[in-house]
């Protein structure tokens, strides 16, 4: 590191007063913002930490494990999660002490998090993958009580779990806040228990809300940069009146240290699925019954939406509230239970939030037409239905396999028939439409990912029967000057899709 001397100091400082006099009223009119500015700053965290601190706790998770022993002829692959342990055990053992038998060897691995009281009588939350799966889990408070803690419920989806101690006395206990009222540049702290350092303050603001990382269906997560290390998971993010308005789940970051990019689950999301598992052990959350995918540019366009918004319903289930209540492959949702629907991610989490049981008014669009349905909500089980779609690989440069009777958008077509559905194992509960026979690389249909082996159910909600069905659709388009087409293609197991194709 360079150090300059002390004699440079006096040139800085004329520099200094030069630019100032340069900028004049720019600093002037800066004058007035920064004290505004620095009124909202607070002058110290330190009553609010030590105020929440001791309802703060560390989590200490053990996995027992039963692992074969071969003696001497111990055998681990290279490069597998046991390595460490392995050599420990040689370490502790001296290699070449066993007498060659076989055997079993207990083992055992240790997780450390965060987690915070909600109730003086014992209730402790903290993050589902911190004790998943684990035999034992111990509750560390801040004056070193070590308390063996029962698991009442947990919750991979939200990633959260509900634990339950036996004190002696009651705890403390710190309460949910509001999240939906945090805004972006708010105060936050985080208290943890990072790197298994034990009990850790840190400070930052709100950067961002409703952040999406993939990790579930119902991300919705606030985004921080107050210090988030691995051993925070499962601690509280307060605000500054002392309210928990998220738990710190996440980080993003190469080296697995924080680089001011955290992600805390809102506690608008957490708190109704907490409750549940205090009273049922398990989650209850509403089920819909549709399978959904994002809508962009061109699918608005050839829909008629006017702009980008909703969930588009490329399928419901046979003998769910959606079918029952009417609703059809090719809607869109626009609006649940008197909430807007911006994007196909919004929907889970609304249904998931409504209570099993409600009838709720849903809002869709329907060749260009809103139309009000009512359906009855049932319960979603774990593993059951989510409400997303998957649209297999990319399928760009496949040979044409057929001699079809049309072509169209540069895919070979044919009939759906015995002979096909043979050649392509197309399931029988695909009973009607035009199958892919080829993609032409570079086409439209391959930009978009169709395969040969998909069928084409509908082009821009008409049902299509043959081939000839779908070339005379593409001329009738053509010649009213659309740009885009809708197709519903399935593929030959019967996962429905929308595609968006441009003419």
């Amino acid at each position: 590191m360079t150090v300059f001397p002390h004699a440079a100091s006096a040139c800085v400082q004329a520099r200094k007063i030069l630019l100032a006099g340069a900028l004049g009223l720019a600093v002037m009119g800066l004058g007035a913002v920064a004290p505004a500015l620095a009124d909202q700053r607070p002058d110290s965290f330190a009553d609010l930490a030590a105020a929440v601190s001791d309802a703060v706790v560390n989590i200490s998770a053990t996995q027992a494990y039963e692992e074969k022993d071969a003696g001497n002829g111990a055998d681990v692959d290279p490069g597998t999660p046991f390595d460490d342990l392995f050599d420990q055990f040689l370490r502790h053992h001296q290699q070449g002490g066993g007498d060659g038998s076989l055997g079993t060897r207990e083992r055992s691995s240790n997780s450390l998090g965060s987690g915070f009281v909600i109730d003086p009588s014992g209730i402790v939350i903290t993050n589902n993958h911190v004790i998943a799966d684990s035999n034992e889990v111990t509750v560390i408070f801040t004056d070193g009580t070590k308390l063996k803690a029962r698991v009442i419920g947990k919750d991979s989806k939200v990633d959260v779990a509900v634990l339950k101690v036996n004190p002696t006395h009651p705890l403390k206990a710190v309460k949910f806040g509001d999240s939906d009222k945090m805004r972006v540049g708010d105060w936050v702290i985080a208290v943890g228990n990072p790197f298994g350092l034990g009990g850790t303050v840190t400070a930052g603001i709100v950067s961002a809300r409703h952040r999406d990382i993939d990790s579930g269906p119902y991300d919705n997560y606030i985004q921080t940069d107050a210090a988030i290390n691995k051993g925070n998971s499962g601690g509280p993010l307060f605000n500054e009146h002392g309210e928990v308005i998220g738990i710190n789940t996440a980080i993003l970051s190469p080296s697995g240290g924080s680089i001011g990019i955290g992600f805390a689950t809102p506690s608008d999301t957490v708190a109704p699925i907490i409750d549940q598992l205090r009273t049922y052990g398990e989650t209850r959350r509403g089920w819909l019954g549709v399978r959904i995918q994002s809508i962009d540019d061109s699918i608005a366009e050839s829909l008629d939406l006017g702009k980008v918004r909703g969930a588009l319903v490329a399928g419901t289930d046979v003998g769910g509230p959606a079918a029952a209540a009417g609703i059809e492959t090719g809607d869109v949702i626009v609006k649940f239970d008197g909430v807007d629907v911006a994007e196909s991610h919004d929907l889970p989490k609304l249904v998931a939030s409504a209570p099993v049981g409600k009838e709720v008014a849903i809002v869709i669009v329907r060749q260009g037409h809103e139309l009000t349905k009512m359906a009855k909500l049932g319960r979603l089980e774990d593993a059951a239905q989510k409400a997303s779609l998957t649209t297999g690989d990319l399928g760009q440069g496949k040979p044409l396999l057929s001699t079809p009777l049309e072509r169209a958008l540069g895919m070979a077509l044919a009939p759906l028939n015995e002979t096909s559905r043979l050649k392509y194992a197309i399931k029988d509960s695909v009973t009607a439409g035009v199958v892919v026979t080829g993609v032409d690389a570079n086409s439209p249909a391959a930009q978009k990912n169709i395969l040969p082996g998909e069928v084409i159910l509908e082009i821009n909600q008409d049902p299509v029967h043959a081939p000839a069905d779908i070339a005379r659709k593409m001329r009738i388009l053509k010649t009213a000057g659309k740009k885009w087409v809708l197709l519903l293609v399935s593929t030959p197991q019967g996962e429905e899709r929308f595609v968006a194709v441009n003419l």
